[in-house]
């Protein structure tokens, strides 16, 4: 049976209900829910895969499916597929299935908590990520989609409901997303209802096509309303993906309270809906009609300032945690202002006059689309990586860490992957996106001078987003083995998670490495989404299609202003490391191990050890304006359950 990417939409959500309800009949059984709940996300997958190829390759259908309808109340089900819901779809799946299969093994170590609020909500929580990026309802439907994404995310928030901490992030959590969607909604209300008033719509609908549809009236006859629907949606969708100062309320304390598995799906796939609204919403709404009084190139400027404030705020804030998974959280905030700025760096372009404005337009939303994959790649991989070093050692306090590379060497190999990948170095995935971006912001810096200034901003940025993994994994892997780390390989011989742990974070890692030394695969993908999203604004940046390049000769932008080749890189730096490793060779000297010295101390100590509270002293003086301060680490020692 051949479905249409609609149907194979709706197929997966309602199987993932299904899903739902079956895993919660057989939750006294850990292991069959876990199963079971990997089954489904890995069918659903397979479905949206295939409904995402299907569209990249063939186009999308000409008009949205509908699925059911109440004319009266502007209700309808409406199910589109274009590229650009391809790529979120995508995402969805390719986080969703290792993070599925990495649960099986790591909930069993809950055992106050049994999975009956797992494996439902989880699956429910999918469900709704593939509707919200796919339904064309901007009020009702998007409301309960909206809603099935919020209420699993907070049970899932809260899975270990005895800790007073994790239930006050939920509820965080819970407010923050309602406040995000009544101003969203808010939003469509005021578009739908001026709109069908001002172009004297019979009906009321709340269908994106209707309201795109009335805009070209409404910009003209109602511009200040027009402008409160838009900022509106900004703050909505905002709140949702983290901006600041919004995301630094719920985001650090939601991350970390959750299961690992769910952080790497709050991080890598949750907060992108708020990007693809933000997306959808800014560059897919109005039609070409009225891009002469729509003012995008100053949402452009509100954008891109707001990610260049949003990615230092946040990566400066996580250089002064000392706990694993909220250090993570705080990176989430920083990344997606990176995704902010290339957005706001396209939407500043687009309408400039330049000569390569265009062009330059659609570099900054490759290099945010390809950042908003990267992010969620890397950072799902990375919690994943925090869930392996909780379970080894029963605690996210990167202080009482140390020397696990010699306990858990492929969950070691995996973190400095993804540590690479988000700090931006070549050969990596996250190198590509921010080097886009960085393009896109440097050279159009002569259409937005403020651009100029972000690019240097983020550069920084990146830089201090190295320095905080050297301090997240060196104080972690590479430190002198800590006392509880000697305590637990004493008490259970080997901290090296199983394979059932271990593959989900290989295959990430793989993912990174690829798409780092072969980044064309992206850069096709995204152009082919841009074909297939050819309405508004879409079809400027399809057309400009600013980027050539092969599967080995790397990446060419405008003419040549802008190279890329990872392939040569390699062998180059390849070529170096072994010309290095022959002459090390060449005076046949002898290795030798030895006890380090420590300063006339008779005997190793953890107060003799350089920790993570240690690290960058002075940064965070100078910046403790900034806030973000860390968590005080409660007295007793932490253990698994209690993560």
């Amino acid at each position: 049976m051949t479905f249409t990417p609609e149907q194979a939409v709706v197929a997966s959500i309602l199987l993932c209900v299904a899903g739902a309800v079956l895993t919660l009949l057989v939750s006294r059984n850990k292991t069959a829910a876990g199963w079971l709940a990997f089954a489904v996300t890995a069918v659903t997958a397979a479905m949206i895969i295939s409904a995402v190829a299907n569209v990249l390759t063939t186009g999308p259908s000409a008009h949205p499916a509908l699925f059911w309808a109440m004319p009266k109340f502007g209700f309808a089900l409406r199910i589109h597929v274009d590229g650009l819901t391809a790529v979120f779809l995508m995402l969805t799946a390719l986080i969703a299935v290792p993070a599925a299969f990495y649960s099986i093994t790591y909930m069993r170590h809950y055992e106050d908590y049994g999975v009956a609020r797992y494996y439902p909500n989880f699956l429910l929580f999918l469900a709704a990520m593939y509707g919200l990026v796919s339904t064309t309802d901007m009020m009702w439907f998007f409301f309960i989609f909206w809603q099935l994404m919020t209420l699993p995310g907070y049970a899932l928030i809260r899975f270990e409901n005895k800790k007073p901490e994790n239930i006050r992030a939920a509820n965080k959590y819970l407010i923050m997303m309602q406040i995000a969607c009544v101003a969203t909604m808010i939003g469509a209300e005021l578009l739908a209802v001026t709109g069908a008033k001002v172009s004297a719509s019979a009906s009321l609908k709340y269908d994106f096509d209707t309201v795109c549809a009335n805009l070209p009236v409404m910009l003209v006859a109602k511009p200040g309303m027009t402008a409160l629907a838009f900022a509106l949606f900004l703050v909505g969708f905002g709140i949702k993906m983290g901006m600041w100062p919004f995301g630094q309320v719920w985001l650090p304390d939601a991350h970390p309270a959750a299961p690992s598995p769910v952080s790497a799906m709050l991080s890598g796939v949750m907060i992108k809906t708020g990007v693809y609204g933000l997306m959808r919403y800014f560059l897919w709404l109005v039609p070409p009609a009225a891009a002469a009084d729509y003012p995008l190139a100053k949402w452009g400027l509100v954008v891109a300032v707001l990610g260049t404030i949003t990615l230092f705020t946040g990566t400066m804030q996580a250089l002064k945690q000392e706990q694993s998974k909220r250090l993570l959280a705080f990176h989430s905030i920083g990344q997606i202002g990176y995704i902010l700025l290339g957005t706001g760096a396209c939407m500043a372009l687009l309408p400039a006059a330049g000569p390569n404005a265009a062009a330059l337009a659609a570099i900054g939303f490759f290099g945010a689309l390809f950042h908003v994959l990267n992010h969620g790649i890397f950072k799902g991989l990375l919690f994943l990586n925090a869930g392996s070093m909780l379970h080894a050692t029963g605690t996210q306090d990167l202080n009482k860490m140390g020397g696990l590379m010699k306990f858990m060497p492929l969950t070691a190999i995996t973190a400095i992957i993804a540590s690479f990948s988000i700090s931006g170095v070549p050969l990596f995935n996250g190198f590509v996106s921010k080097w886009s971006i960085y393009v896109a912001a440097v050279q159009g810096s002569s259409s937005a001078k403020y651009l100029a200034v972000c690019a240097v901003i983020a550069i920084l940025t990146s830089a201090l987003t190295l320095a905080s993994f050297i301090k997240f994994f060196g104080v972690s892997f590479l430190s002198r083995t800590s006392a509880l780390v000697t305590a637990h390989v004493a008490k259970h011989g080997r901290l090296e998670v199983g394979w059932m742990m271990q593959l989900p974070q290989v295959f990430l890692a793989a993912l990174c490495v690829l798409l780092g030394v072969v980044p064309a695969i992206a850069f096709n993908v995204i152009q082919a989404a841009l074909n297939a999203s050819q309405h508004s604004f879409g079809v400027a940046l399809a057309q400009a299609a600013p980027m050539t390049g092969s599967l080995l000769c790397g990446l060419e932008e405008i003419n040549s202003a802008a190279l890329f080749a990872p392939v040569a890189l390699a062998m180059v730096l390849g070529l170096m490391f072994a010309v290095t490793r022959a002459l090390s060779k060449l005076g046949a000297a002898q290795r030798r191990a030895a006890a380090p010295w420590l300063c006339g101390y008779a005997q190793e100590a953890d107060c003799h050890r350089y920790v993570a509270h240690n690290f960058y002293g002075e940064i965070k003086r100078y910046f403790r304006w900034l806030g973000g301060k860390p968590r005080p680490q409660p007295g007793k020692e932490p253990d698994l359950k209690e993560h």
